[in-house]
């Protein structure tokens, strides 16, 4: 499991908890428990772990299997890592780096991979995989642009398009359904921790995140907690994500209310909206400034590759 690093501590001790019978798991069964299982859970960031020690670095993009072979595989090695299908991974030695190889990312990529490797060889193999991928094009990159290709892509980010409200307007926490990504939650299961708790959320649930794309280049950018008005003036949600496209224009991800979220309907975003009132349109005088709405549209959640 990656877990989101603010998490990690809150996720290991629930998961610890639920193998070791010290949560209750069913409302209507308090006293059952999840005994049997011999599971061992490790952190592998932890010097514990020892040889098995793993840090991630993404490759991402449509060479980033050209790259990765590039690096130095044998006959065997290459078979598994072309025959991985996307979220699947392998253990795998490349450029003679211990590796386990995931064909997973989150930068909307259709080819991409997330590469464990040892801390004590993150280095070398970082120089490594840049020298390998020169003829292809590789750039080093950062958080930053991990961002914006999330945002673009239409993926979450624990604290903004889920969990913990950390915007302006103290805005509640939003579940897997108000995400968006509630399609992943199988309810035909007939069990499973937390299933009675989501189901009685998507009764009541009132809005759900979108993306967004503002109509015009050139304009202000928005940020998490701005509020998202509709063509009355009335308040309908609040940004949770923006950054540039590949075309230069802003598109963001925004919590709104049910009956705004189909793609096509226009909204208006109140970038960086003032803590404090400006003076009254009936007391402006020439020269003074008023921040004005900017439209953008919804558009698919996901991009159409």
């Amino acid at each position: 499991m990656v877990v989101n690093a603010s998490n990690d501590d809150k996720d290991r001790t629930w998961l610890e908890a639920v193998r070791d019978g010290k949560v209750k798991v069913d409302n209507a069964r308090p006293g059952a428990r999840t005994y049997g299982y011999n599971a061992i859970l490790r952190n592998l960031r932890d010097p514990k772990a020892g040889a098995d020690m793993r840090v991630d670095i993404a490759l991402q993009g449509p060479k980033s299997m050209d790259i990765l072979l590039a690096m130095g595989v044998n006959a065997e090695t290459r078979r598994h890592i072309m025959a991985l299908k996307r979220t699947n991974l392998c253990d795998a030695v490349v450029g003679g780096f211990d590796l386990i190889v995931s064909r997973t990312g989150y930068t909307g990529e259709k080819m991409a991979f997330e590469l464990f490797v040892h801390p004590e060889k993150t280095i070398d193999f970082w120089h490594a995989v840049l020298k390998a991928g020169e003829k292809f094009g590789v750039k080093p990159i950062g958080l930053g642009a991990r961002d914006s290709l999330r945002t673009e892509a239409g993926l979450p980010l624990y604290g903004h398009e889920m969990g913990d409200g950390s915007g302006k307007s103290g805005q509640p926490d939003l579940g897997v359904g108000e995400s968006g990504f509630g399609a992943y939650v199988k309810t035909s299961k007939p069990w499973f921790i937390g299933r009675e708790a989501y189901l009685a959320r998507e009764q009541t649930r009132k809005g759900v995140v979108i993306r967004f794309r503002f109509t015009e280049k050139g304009v202000r950018m928005a940020h998490n907690g701005d509020p998202l008005l509709d063509k009355r003036g009335r308040v309908i949600g609040w940004v949770t994500s923006c950054a540039a496209d590949m075309d230069g224009t802003l598109t963001g991800q925004a919590f709104v209310e049910l009956k705004y979220a189909a793609e096509g309907t226009p909204i208006f975003v109140y970038q960086s909206a003032p803590d404090k009132a400006g003076p009254a349109p009936a007391e402006m005088k020439l020269g003074d400034k008023g921040l004005l709405p900017t439209e953008a549209q919804v558009v698919s959640r996901f991009p159409k590759l």
